[in-house]
C-alpha cells in the first residue's frame, strides 16, 4: 500500500513538473507572439499617421488662416492624433492581456492533461518492470528454495544408499534445468523486444515440420497426436524466430490438452494474410484469464495450474515474437471445449 502511495507520489509530482514545463513553454511563446504584434501594431498605426500627416500638411499649404482657426490644421491634427493612440495603445493592451490570460488558463489545463498523457505510458511501463521483477523473484527463489529444503534433509541422514544420493542429485538437477529454463526464456523476451529480425522467404510447410519435430517427444510422452491439413503458401518472416513461436504454441496445446489427446493444425491462404490455426482438446480458457494469458508469468486459473508446470512465459514469448515478425497471434477459447491460437502471416506477395 506505501508502495503504492509512494509510486503515486512521485508520478504527481513529475505530472506538476512536465505540466510547469508545458505552461512556461506556452507563455513564452504566447508572450513573444504578443510582443511582436503589439510592435507589429505599433508600426502599422505610425506609418498610417505619417500618411494622414503627409496629407493634411499639404492642405494647409493651400488653406488660408482666418482669425477663427488660431491653430493650423496640422496642430489640430496633431492633438487628435496623440489622442487616439492613446487609446488604440490602451485597448491593445487590454486584448492582450486578456488573450494571455486565457491562454495561461487554458494552456494550463491542456498542459495538465498532455503530461498526464505523457506519463501514462511510462508509469504503464513502470508498473509491468515491477511487477515482472517482483513475480520472477518469485518464480526463481521457488526452485532455490526447493533445492536448499530437499539438500538440508537430506545431508541430515546419517546414513544414505548410492541411489539415494543419484536420486538427490537427479532432482537437484531437475531444479537447475527448471532455473536454466527460466533464465533462457526471460532473455529471449529482452531479445526479442530490442533486436531488430532480418525477415525473408519462408516455406509454411518448411517452419511447420521444424516446429512439429521439435515437439515431437513432448507429444509421445502424453500420447498427443498431430493432425494436419496446411494449403501450401509462402510468407515472409524471421525463421528461426517463426519456428520458435510455433514450437510454444504447439508445446501449449500439448501442455493443456489430455492424455491421448490431438493437436490439429490448420492453414489457409486469405486475401491479405496466411491463416494458421493450431487447436487443442484441452480444458479451455476462462474469458476471464483470456486478455491476460500473453502477460509475462501469468498461468491462468489455478485448477490448470495445478496440473501442468511452467512459469507463464511461453504465450509471452510467442507474443514478442509475433510483434518483432510483425505477425499477428489471436485465441478464441470456451471453457470445455478446447482453444484455438491463430497465426497470421503476411504473404510474400
Amino acid at each position: 500500500m506505501s508502495g503504492t502511495i509512494k509510486k503515486q507520489g512521485i508520478f504527481h509530482s513529475a505530472r506538476v513538473k512536465l505540466t510547469f514545463f508545458y505552461l512556461v513553454t506556452i507563455m513564452i511563446l504566447s508572450l513573444s507572439a504578443s510582443a511582436a504584434v503589439r510592435v507589429f501594431a505599433e508600426q502599422e498605426y505610425a506609418r498610417s499617421n505619417d500618411a494622414q500627416r503627409s496629407e493634411v500638411s499639404h492642405l494647409a499649404k493651400l488653406y488660408l488662416f482666418s482669425k477663427k482657426q488660431p491653430h493650423p490644421p496640422e496642430m489640430l491634427f496633431g492633438n487628435v492624433q496623440s489622442d487616439q493612440a492613446a487609446i488604440v495603445r490602451q485597448h491593445l493592451n487590454q486584448d492582450l492581456v486578456i488573450i494571455n490570460l486565457t491562454v495561461l488558463i487554458v494552456g494550463g489545463a491542456v498542459s495538465y492533461w498532455y503530461a498526464g498523457r505523457t506519463l501514462k505510458p511510462i508509469e504503464a511501463a513502470h508498473d509491468a518492470q515491477k511487477r515482472f521483477a517482483s513475480d520472477a523473484s518469485h518464480e526463481l527463489r521457488t526452485p532455490l528454495t526447493n533445492m536448499q529444503i530437499e539438500n538440508e534433509v537430506f545431508l541430515r541422514q546419517k546414513h544414505f544408499s548410492e541411489d539415494e544420493a543419484r536420486a538427490q542429485i537427479a532432482s537437484n538437477l531437475e531444479e537447475v534445468q527448471r532455473l536454466e529454463t527460466l533464465s533462457r526464456n526471460l532473455l529471449a523476451l529482452t531479445q526479442y523486444g530490442q533486436a531488430a529480425l532480418t525477415p525473408g522467404r519462408l516455406s509454411i510447410a518448411k517452419i511447420t515440420k521444424e516446429a512439429l519435430r521439435h515437439t515431437q517427444k513432448t507429444a509421445d510422452a502424453k500420447h498427443v497426436t498431430f493432425k494436419q491439413d496446411l494449403k501450401k503458401a509462402e510468407v515472409f518472416g524471421h525463421e528461426e524466430s517463426l519456428v520458435q513461436l510455433l514450437e510454444i504454441l504447439l508445446d501449449n496445446a500439448i501442455k493443456y490438452g489430455p492424455e491421448k489427446g490431438v493437436v490439429t493444425l490448420t492453414g489457409t491462404v486469405q486475401p491479405h494474410h496466411y491463416a494458421l490455426q493450431i487447436s487443442d482438446t484441452g480444458p479451455g480458457i476462462l474469458p476471464s484469464d483470456l486478455p491476460h494469458i500473453f502477460d509475462r508469468l501469468y498461468r491462468g486459473d489455478k485448477a490448470r495450474n495445478g496440473k501442468v508446470s511452467g512459469y507463464g512465459l511461453g504465450l509471452a514469448l510467442a507474443k514478442q515474437i509475433a510483434e518483432a515478425n510483425k505477425v499477428t497471434i489471436r485465441v478464441e477459447s470456451t471453457p470445455g471445449n478446447g482453444s484455438v491460437f491463430e497465426v497470421q502471416f503476411p504473404l510474400t506477395g
